[in-house]
């Protein structure tokens, strides 16, 4: 009698381990799913940022001279901080850290981006932006 008790003991204390494994690995795999998620969404955010700048440069160039706009970019992306700037025809984004990067073509500007209010003109056939 003793040994059904002792073995009815085992085999509950075993499907309770199962289940506690099964548990675990299944709360791991909605882990991972949800980082993959997130490091998605502050990808996108990057990206949008990006375009930002490159639509706003785009827009300048296809208007007449006198063209005069300013334009914010969002202080972080997400939650993130980030650096932006135009070197050579390319905007770089990075974020603080360095998880994220993306670098964009854009046509020739003189001057560079804030992550604030920026001022882009068109004088002359030529684009500034902050200068």
């Amino acid at each position: 009698m003793g040994y059904k008790k002792a073995q009815v003991s085992i085999e509950f204390i075993m499907i309770i381990g199962a289940l506690l494994f099964f548990a675990s690995i299944f709360i791991l795999a909605i882990q991972e799913n949800m980082k993959d998620r997130i490091y998605q969404r502050e990808n996108v955010l990057v990206k949008e940022i990006a375009l930002i700048v490159q639509n706003e440069i785009n827009l300048a160039l296809q208007s007449g001279d006198g063209y005069s706009r300013e334009f914010e970019l969002p202080q972080t992306a997400g939650n993130l901080n980030y650096g932006i700037n135009i070197d050579y025809g390319i905007v770089y984004i990075k974020t603080t850290n360095n998880r994220h990067a993306l670098a964009i073509p854009v046509a020739d500007v003189v001057g560079d981006t804030n992550i604030t209010t920026n001022t882009i003109e068109k004088i002359n056939g030529i684009v500034y932006l902050n200068a």
